[in-house]
């Protein structure tokens, strides 16, 4: 099996002047996780790997970068999920971590459980050794900004959602093995204590060998609504495509819902797309050893990957 991965750097509306750096953004992820795919190393690390860069990028909605509640705090939700054996990890309402998708995994591989929430999953982290960081070391100027607009009266906080979507991961190695990641800060001045989409298994990702795999993002109570990932999945397993699979699992959100997002897709063939119902989803994946890119409906640009492709670049600020 040629492996294959794909990104995705959140479902809405990205602002000009951040183009570029979406754009860089989900590349750099992509490649990442492709490089350890190129290696042989499996699906689940490529998954986990992409993600935390992703969520050290301030330019997404995830980590680094996350958007406040009303509170003016940092929550954050994030799951992944092994389509060998079904095995899931998931973490909701987590502060003061820095890659929320590595706490996810080791709930995966550590505990009995699913899924891990707010104070248990901060124990849990700790017990594991993971370093918390401070609230303002995750908080942006921007999304302080945003935070505090919202305050006001007669503003509209679900309606200011632009450029603040999930991010995720789907990929599948050389053993045929694939695996999703989504990680995201949810919703500017949300209650405190709100879960999304993300965190819950069928709504935010899902993967199986015998399928693909699939990451969501966009209006997440929406997602919810419909199970939108696993949806998807079964749509191809009644023989759609994954581009028929996803753009008719976006299009029985908004007509049952009315509801948007995006969705990435991988199927057990390496078969796969990006697609979405928003006026904008950055994204980028790599196959057979080429970059594809967009942010545009209809927008694939492709570039050649060299051997040895370096992701190291300096974090980006904004």
């Amino acid at each position: 099996m040629k492996p294959v991965i794909v990104v995705h750097g959140g479902a809405g509306v990205i602002v000009k002047e951040y183009e570029d750096g979406y754009r860089s953004g989900v590349k750099r992820a992509a490649l990442r996780g492709y490089n350890i795919l190129r290696e042989g190393g499996d699906a689940i690390t490529a998954v986990e790997e992409a993600v935390v860069v992703l969520e050290d990028d301030p330019h997404f909605n995830a980590g680094h970068g996350s958007v406040l509640n009303e509170e003016g705090e940092v929550e954050m939700d994030a799951i992944i999920m092994d389509g060998k054996d079904l095995t899931s990890g998931a973490v909701s309402a987590v502060k003061c971590i820095a890659n929320p998708i590595k706490l996810a995994r080791l709930v995966m591989e550590k505990t009995d459980h699913m899924l891990l929430t707010c104070k248990g999953a901060s124990l849990f982290a700790k017990a594991q050794g993971i370093p918390e960081v401070s609230n303002e070391q995750l908080i942006t100027d921007r999304s302080r900004e945003r935070w505090k607009k919202n305050l006001k009266p007669g503003s509209n906080p679900v309606a200011d959602q632009l450029g603040l979507g999930t991010v995720g991961a789907v990929a599948i190695d050389s053993q045929g093995n694939v695996a999703c990641a989504t990680s995201t800060g949810g919703i500017t001045n949300k209650m405190v204590g709100r879960v999304g989409d993300t965190s819950c298994i069928g709504s935010g990702g899902y993967a199986s060998n015998s399928v693909g795999a699939v990451s969501t993002t966009g209006d997440g109570e929406s997602i919810m609504k419909v199970i939108l990932a696993r949806l998807i999945l079964h749509y191809m397993e009644q023989g759609m495509s994954t581009e028929e699979a996803a753009e008719a699992g976006l299009n029985y959100m908004k007509t049952r819902v009315d509801g948007s997002g995006g969705v990435i897709v991988v199927n057990s063939t390496g078969e796969w797309a990006a697609k979405f119902s928003t006026k904008q989803m950055s994204w980028a994946a790599v196959k057979d050893d080429h970059l594809h890119c967009g942010i545009y409906t209809g927008e694939d640009k492709i570039e050649s990957v060299a051997a040895g492709t370096s992701t190291s670049e300096c974090n980006p600020t904004i």
